[in-house]
């Protein structure tokens, strides 16, 4: 997922901005500055006349937001007291297709909303073959290892799942995109430096996958049956799938859109199989609706316990604060798969963004103390459409008026997370560059026990990088004496990134080679070990 998005989903502002959000209807007051707030106490009655007209905007809302964005698609889904009350589909699956609507049958990738979706398939194992959120990690995968042998013994479902295990932020990301399984991935974090367990909240989707697979081991299933078993199966949710092949096998299904120069097109793919408990989930808003309202009914759909009530209830309380970065917000925390914050009403909300930066944003917000929930899910790089109409709704649910212009306050968090990296990001090589040494002098396999092999071919008069399983492969151009660059591709490369390639040179050979792009983590260094 696209680095710091998930964090967006718990924004609470407290300073309020003039003008209201994108597609508020003509029946709501503008909220501008020096307005009176709505009163900060939790006796605010839920009022069923304003959540209904809520709901009678939401078309408005969804069809403004694509016009204003660009966004190809959307689809929406609302909950209230046990009942589905709104679905609806806008705007199209493919932007190269006129006549490919969406409707609340669309299959979306959803991204990192699969994290709740994945909390409550443990929710509903727990208290089965040892499997609580208190396990060790290590008691499901066998040969567990992180940096600290302490951390690898003690570290728990519980701590991956609220992201305080003390691994570095979106640790394992870096390999999934060069294409290694999630066997490897999760043998190779122990590559990787720590901070102290349980003192900071550092998101990573493969700590969490990696508590996914231990459960899942310990059930004596792979984690996609268990999550059909448990969850798809008995909430009747039957476009929904852990699968990649199963999202491709859809007719019925929303394309990702990247964005470049100002504009959406679909321009790749995203299998998230090896992550697919933290982002891996394909489904409908009909579906996603189901589960909402299990959710909302303390584990319950249709009279039966699907997941066990204190389970789910653990996953939704709060375990680690989430840094704000501004004395202004609300506070807010992780769960278990969960973001909890509160509103200026006293009211609890319950929710998740979820974005690819191949082509998805995604977010719901629950409100128990309402008894309700929206799901928007959009087939869009994130620029913050699907976190602005669940708050735009939320907002009109609760206050019959927009407190505060949503999309903009999101696209302020957004933007920077979609910003090209590299320190040489609108840079041209300089007028007098020095001359890069012979080719070949470059040339040969490099490695380190993180990323694995890394091999420089020499081809006539340039130069080719080649990583991973899958010998993903990118040119080298000359920059500055023994510095060549390259354009990153993938989940974790924003458009526009740059990534140097800084090569040792001792005598008529290279001992190593730094790559920027591979950093992140302080693992971008590799050592020749063959010519």
């Amino acid at each position: 997922m696209n680095r710091r998005v998930a964090a967006v989903a718990v924004l609470s502002v407290g300073v309020l901005v003039a003008g209201c959000g994108n597609g508020s209807s003509s029946s709501t007051p503008e909220f501008s500055v020096g307005s009176t707030p709505p009163p900060a106490v939790a006796s605010i009655p839920t009022d069923s006349a304003r959540i209904d007209d809520a709901v009678r905007q939401l078309p408005d809302l969804a069809r403004k937001m694509l016009q204003s964005t660009g966004v190809p698609g959307m689809a929406i889904a609302v909950v209230h007291d046990g009942k589905t009350v709104y679905t609806g589909g806008f705007g199209v699956k493919d932007n190269r297709r006129p006549d490919s609507s969406v409707d609340a049958d669309t299959v979306f990738q959803i991204a990192s909303l699969s994290k709740a979706v994945s909390a409550t398939v443990v929710a509903g194992r727990a208290g089965t073959q040892g499997i609580d959120w208190t396990m060790p990690v290590a008691a499901g995968v066998d040969s567990f290892t992180l940096a600290d042998p302490y951390v690898s013994t003690h570290v728990t479902v519980a701590d991956m799942f609220s992201h305080r295990s003390g691994l570095p932020d979106h640790a394992g990301d870096d390999l999934e995109v060069i294409g290694y399984d999630r066997a490897e991935i999760l043998r190779r974090l122990r590559y990787l430096p720590l901070v102290p367990l349980r003192t900071e909240e550092l998101y990573t989707n493969f700590g969490l996958t990696a508590a996914a697979q231990a459960v899942a081991n310990k059930a004596g299933k792979d984690w996609e049956t268990l999550s059909a078993e448990t969850i798809f199966g008995p909430l009747g949710m039957s476009s929904s799938s852990m699968r990649y092949a199963d999202y491709l096998s859809r007719t019925n299904r929303a394309l990702l859109h990247a964005k470049v120069d100002g504009k959406f097109a679909p321009l790749a793919q995203r299998d998230a199989d090896a992550q697919a408990p933290a982002g891996g989930v394909s489904a409908s808003v009909n579906d996603l609706a189901k589960w909402m309202t299990m959710v909302l009914d303390d584990g319950k759909y249709q009279g039966r316990q699907i997941v066990s009530s204190d389970a789910l209830l653990a996953a939704m309380t709060p375990q680690m604060a989430l840094p704000s970065g501004r004395a202004d917000f609300r506070p807010s925390a992780t769960g278990f798969g969960f973001n909890i914050s509160s509103d200026p009403s006293g009211r609890t909300m319950l929710n998740h963004s979820g974005a690819f930066t191949t082509g998805a944003a995604t977010n719901y917000q629950i409100v128990p103390g309402m008894n309700l929930g929206i799901v928007v899910l959009t087939n869009g790089a994130p620029v913050g459409a699907a976190e602005a109409v669940a708050k735009d709704f939320t907002d009109l649910a609760q206050y019959g008026r927009l407190t505060a212009d949503w999309f903009a306050q999101f696209q302020q968090l957004i933007d920077p997370t979609n910003a090209p990296e590299g320190e040489l990001v609108g840079k041209k090589p300089p007028a007098n560059a020095a001359a890069a040494k012979p080719l070949n002098t470059y040339a040969g396999t490099y490695a380190n026990q993180y990323f694995g092999p890394l091999t420089i071919k020499a081809d006539g008069t340039k130069l080719t990088l080649s990583i991973g399983p899958k010998n993903q492969t990118y040119d080298l151009s000359h920059f500055d004496g023994d510095t060549f660059t390259f354009i990153p591709r993938g989940e974790t490369a924003n458009p526009g990134t740059i990534s140097q390639v800084k090569f040792t040179v001792t005598g008529d050979t290279s001992p190593s080679v730094w790559v920027e792009f591979f950093d992140r983590n302080k693992q971008g260094t590799f050592t020749r070990s063959a010519p």
